[in-house]
């Protein structure tokens, strides 16, 4: 599709080697810090983990289950791993389009719904477990 194949970043660069083994696994967990220290510099993920924090002491303050920690754990994995995608999303978007498309738009907003659709279902569950269960019993 492109004649030069520099613009692809195709240059004259050797292929990367496949590590294999216990190289492979530590090599994928340097990638995974790596997005983990990305992620950081995004503020709305800062928000979530500051918000996670807070629900985490009051579910110490209301006693909540085991159980309730590990469904809240679950779900803000989940949203970390949504976080990210969207994060992707927006940096290839940026760099594929930098100029303001529809397309452009309509990619990064559909990421930051599939985020906001996990912020509404930790703060729902998180308003279950502190309100609704141990406050009212219900």
């Amino acid at each position: 599709m492109y004649l030069n194949e520099d613009y692809r970043g195709m240059g004259r660069q050797k292929p990367v080697k496949k590590l294999k083994g216990l190289a492979h696994f530590f090599a994928a967990a340097t990638y995974s810090f790596g997005g983990a220290k990305r992620l950081l510099g995004e503020a709305a993920f800062r928000h979530e983990l500051g918000a996670f924090a807070v629900a985490m002491i009051a579910f110490a303050i209301t006693g909540a289950s085991f159980f309730q920690y590990v469904a809240a754990l679950v779900l803000f994995l989940l949203m970390v791993a949504f976080e990210a995608l969207n994060t992707a999303i927006e940096e290839i978007v940026d760099r594929v389009s930098p100029e303001i498309s529809e397309m452009g738009k309509n990619a990064k907003d559909l990421g930051s719904l599939a985020c906001l659709c996990m912020i509404l279902a930790n703060a729902g569950y998180v308003a279950y477990v502190v309100i609704f269960s141990h406050l009212f019993g219900i």
